[in-house]
């Protein structure tokens, strides 16, 4: 049977429901990238119709990195907005509803990835969280987030719109 992510296309609108991880090792952060886009990605992906979200973001980092990390905690409900002019979103107006995962340390940035997107491979990339602010990286609230203490699940909005 063929997995759907909860997700659509009407027009020039694009919506997807996603669950990511936050993976931190040695003071730095887990982020993807490929060759088709001039960026970096938080590791993750959509959520299947009828998957819980937190079976999804287990289920992504292992595809993405090889390795079987545990969740810790819910840590961010984001709701993020923004128009792609280039990459495989090129043109649409994204509306993305994502469950940020902590996920527990595991003391090493091995990783055994041979994850593909779109055809292309999928590189891992353990950017200093001190440095984050450096790298066009998303989720942009990564360093800020990353930087201060939490209490409880934070709601975060990004809207990247142009107005």
């Amino acid at each position: 049977m063929k997995e759907y992510d909860c997700g659509f296309k009407i027009d020039n609108k694009w919506f997807r429901y996603r669950a990511a991880a936050i993976i931190v090792e040695n003071g730095c952060v887990l982020f993807a990238g490929n060759e088709l886009e001039d960026y970096y990605y938080s590791i993750g992906g959509g959520v299947h119709m009828g998957e819980a979200a937190e079976d999804a973001v287990k289920r992504e980092v292992l595809e993405e990195t090889g390795i079987q990390y545990e969740v810790d905690y819910l840590a961010v409900i984001h709701e993020n907005f923004f128009h792609e002019s280039k990459g495989t979103l090129a043109g649409l107006d994204c509306h993305e509803i994502c469950f940020y995962y902590l996920m527990k340390p595991r003391g090493t940035q091995n990783l055994n990835s041979n994850s593909t997107t779109s055809g292309v491979k999928e590189n891992m990339y353990w950017l200093p969280i001190s440095e984050l602010d450096k790298y066009k990286a998303f989720p942009s609230f990564m360093k800020d987030y990353l930087s201060r203490e939490h209490k409880g699940i934070e709601h975060i909005i990004t809207d990247q719109r142009a107005s």
